[in-house]
């Protein structure tokens, strides 16, 4: 903990002499820099929500959107690849796109800390449109299996950059908005089925038959859709909007000034006013920690950036420590259950003789159609369930994860069509509360310093054990009831986990 000079420090006045409650305790992390977190805390908070931080909202939901659209792109395109490639093993598309993602998380995510948000929030979605246009032209399933990968390296930098941004822009007020940004998720999934239902629905050879390029050009036709509406998102980002560079990630790294004029030019956006000046910040480099300006110095820093440093920092105190393992766990369990469940439910559904009736193309896609616009009620009830005092977001994923499992046991009962679509509705429903709180939650326990590098350790433990889905999809016997219930399982363990989590980040502002 702290020593009393350390705590004189923290609680310093900042702008408007006002505190902030942070999300980690006092003494967590270098007293200095939670010194200074705190004064850009009472700062962007004095500023409140503004402008420039609705239409960073908008272009954020862009990357929340892609992170779900992509990998519901490659999900609806396996079959029709399948038919005309014949691959013998189709599952390893679904390989390539989750290395791709895990890749993504890992160089984005750690990245972020060390070259900064700004490039990396710009070229995640311009990655990904790119690859995603140029993989309509695949010509074998080897081909489509790279771009896959390629443009989900893109999809997988997405959350843990875009939450760090959005996150140290926010006044502590308005932190929920985290939550509720995972509208644009669910939105994503409308999107998809939208555009899938005349594309795939009626472009797609069927199974069984001489499948031919000219037969099948649906799922081609539907990348172009996908990578254009990325490239869209790209333009905008990149040339309509203007990002700052976070001023909490540019005073970790000694650029206090940058950091003050930041504030300044987003108080101006806003046309509100700030009483925060330099010297707010500059009065805590009086203990011999200023940045050198020397050749040595900044030799030095380039080395520094090789170390695990960041990694060490999330386990720097016991709490510190259980927080991000069992966040990591979280992740790892959701993020393995989720495929599980969609390789081998079919399996089940047909030994429990279920009647799905009309099996048109028509009742598929308005049946998926209605299960997507559920997601968009369940990320609104995320950000609602987050506020709710004693309960916050502890309470609000320990509960919608339990119950996404529950509900995934239950599908498992259906005999009929619209008991499916029922079971999968309140499926659809609970975790698109549980990834809007998750995706909430997360970064906000992370120092902003580490943030970016919390983000991609929890990114990579969800992405390790989703690659380890179509590796079971491969080899695994496909005609056992086994791995459907381990999915169920897994989502429970995932909510009970929740519970036990050291760091409640309702009513706090994140350092």
């Amino acid at each position: 903990m702290a020593d009393s000079k350390d705590q004189e420090v923290i609680n310093g006045d900042g702008p408007a002499n006002e505190t902030t409650t942070l999300a980690l305790p006092e003494g967590a992390l270098d007293p200095v820099y939670e010194a200074k977190a705190q004064v850009l805390n009472n700062a962007i908070q004095e500023i409140g929500m503004g402008w420039y931080q609705w239409q960073l909202f908008i272009v954020i939901g862009f990357g929340w959107a892609s992170d779900n659209l992509w990998p519901i792109v490659t999900s609806l395109i396996l079959t029709p690849v399948t038919n005309e490639f014949a691959p013998s093993k189709p599952p390893l598309l679904s390989l390539a796109q989750n290395i791709g993602l895990l890749v993504g998380a890992i160089f984005w995510g750690y990245g972020c800390d060390i070259f900064g948000r700004r490039w990396a929030f710009n070229l995640t979605i311009g990655v990904t449109s790119v690859f995603g246009l140029i993989a309509a032209g695949s010509p074998n399933f080897a081909a489509i299996g790279v771009f896959a990968a390629l443009w989900s390296v893109g999809v997988g930098g997405n959350l843990p950059v875009d939450s760090a941004i959005f996150l140290e822009f926010l006044p502590g007020s308005h932190q929920y908005l985290l939550t509720v940004l995972s509208i644009f998720w669910a939105f994503a999934q409308l999107v998809a089925t939208l555009i899938a239902w005349p594309l795939l629905g009626n472009l797609t050879c069927q199974q069984d038959t001489t499948c031919t390029r000219q037969d099948n050009m649906g799922w081609r036709y539907f990348l172009i859709c996908m990578g254009g509406l990325a490239m869209i998102m790209f333009i905008l980002r990149f040339f309509v909007f203007t990002l700052f560079e976070s001023p909490k990630y540019l005073m970790g790294r000694g650029k206090d000034s940058q950091a003050f004029d930041v504030v300044q030019e987003v108080a101006r956006r806003n046309k509100r006013p700030t009483s925060l000046a330099l010297a707010d910040l500059e009065k805590y480099n009086q203990r011999g920690l200023q940045q050198g300006t020397d050749a040595s110095a900044a030799l030095r820093r380039q080395l520094e950036k090789l170390n695990l440093e960041h990694v060490r920092a999330l386990f720097r105190t016991p709490r510190l420590a259980l927080s991000t393992s069992l966040i990591m766990l979280i992740w790892g369990f959701i993020g393995l259950a989720y495929p599980l469940y969609n390789a081998f439910i079919p399996y089940i559904q047909a030994t429990r003789g279920a009647d799905f009736g009309d099996g048109s193309t028509y009742i598929t896609y308005r049946n998926a159609l209605i299960i997507a616009v559920l997601g968009i009620p369940g990320a609104l009830l995320g950000g609602v369930l987050v506020e709710v005092p004693r309960f916050g977001r502890k309470g609000a994923l320990a509960v919608s994860t339990a119950l996404t499992g529950v509900f995934l046991f239950a599908s498992t009962t259906a005999t009929t069509s619209d008991a499916l679509l029922g079971w999968n509705c309140a499926f659809n429903l609970m975790s698109n509360v549980m990834y809007a709180v998750l995706y909430a939650y997360t970064p906000e326990v992370f120092p902003t310093k580490d943030r970016g590098t919390g983000n991609a350790l929890t990114a990579t433990s969800n992405r390790i054990f989703g690659i380890m889905a179509p590796i079971i999809a491969i080899y695994a016997d496909l005609e056992t009831a086994a791995p459907v219930y381990v999915s169920g399982t897994l989502f429970l363990a995932a909510g009970a986990i929740a519970v036990v989590l050291p760091f409640e980040s309702r009513g706090k502002a994140s350092l």
